[in-house]
């Protein structure tokens, strides 16, 4: 479920304690009053696990959260170098300077369509090449029950699904369910598109326009925000993109998990919270 992006206390000019993060440490959110481990920090977002394992994404407010018992503010950690020879990618993950492409794994995720693929690969690309994980778009959800009969997940052939509009009644949630199973799971997001997963203060809007149901959304969009085409509104999207601080939380959570189905303890190290530097 979302959790609140914004602590509920009016804090006004109040003076937190700025606190380094450290991989691990354990925090209170305390609009939500979600407690969890340090699994992620951007410097704008912060992704806390819980003891159940469930992630959590919140803006980093100040004071937005408590660190034994006192209100901070997050920073980064200055005395945390990265280990030579890697980088910060755009999802917040540490990966090596000079990539080399893991071999494909059997497993895959796919996604809904070109779009999708190519906004996961902008933010999460280093990230799986290391992994070894294969993003591939299907076209539309309508046929997946016959795509994931024709691809056998098993064993080692995980997959996981990335859809748009995973609400309970709808369409995509009936299909996830049609599909569900020990080697299939189906992750998503509420919005009726990837576009709207993009932040409006990241394309430079107020809101996403509502698109009456008949009309095409991506070019009921673009009319109304006199951005052209589909074509030239996709091309204003991606281009907004840079890390996956402009990204809605949900669709975050839902990539993460989705890699995390699809690797083995064996391919995670001490680092892969990407908090620190």
């Amino acid at each position: 479920m979302p959790y609140p992006t914004d602590i509920t206390d009016a804090h006004g000019g109040h003076d937190y304690v700025r606190q380094p993060v450290e991989s691990g440490m354990a925090l209170l959110h305390r609009a939500s009053g979600v407690r969890g481990s340090l699994k992620k920090f951007t410097g704008e977002l912060v992704v806390l696990k819980d003891r159940k394992g469930g992630e959590h994404t919140f803006r980093n407010e100040p004071g937005a959260f408590a660190y034994l018992g006192e209100t901070v503010t997050l920073v980064r950690a200055g005395s945390a170098p990265k280990p030579a020879g890697t980088r910060r990618s755009a999802s917040g993950a540490v990966v090596a300077e000079q990539q080399q492409a893991r071999v494909a794994r059997a497993a895959r995720l796919w996604v809904e369509g070109d779009h999708d693929a190519r906004l996961v690969e902008r933010v999460w690309g280093d990230e799986l090449r290391e992994l070894g994980i294969v993003v591939e778009p299907l076209g539309g959800v309508d046929d997946l029950a016959a795509e994931v009969r024709r691809f056998g997940p098993g064993p080692g052939r995980e997959l996981v699904v990335l859809v748009d509009h995973l609400v309970p009644g709808t369409k995509e949630s009936r299909l996830a369910a049609s599909v569900d199973g020990p080697h299939v799971t189906v992750v998503g997001h509420p919005y009726v598109d990837i576009w709207q997963c993009v932040r409006t203060k990241s394309v430079g809007i107020d809101v996403w326009p509502e698109v009456p149901m008949g009309e095409d959304w991506k070019t009921g969009i673009c009319r109304r925000l006199g951005w052209g085409t589909p074509v030239d509104g996709w091309r204003h999207v991606l281009s907004s993109v840079r890390t996956f601080a402009d990204l809605d939380p949900a669709l975050c959570r839902a990539v993460e998990q989705a890699i995390d189905l699809l690797v083995t303890d064996d391919d995670l190290t001490a680092d892969d919270t990407g908090a620190g530097a």
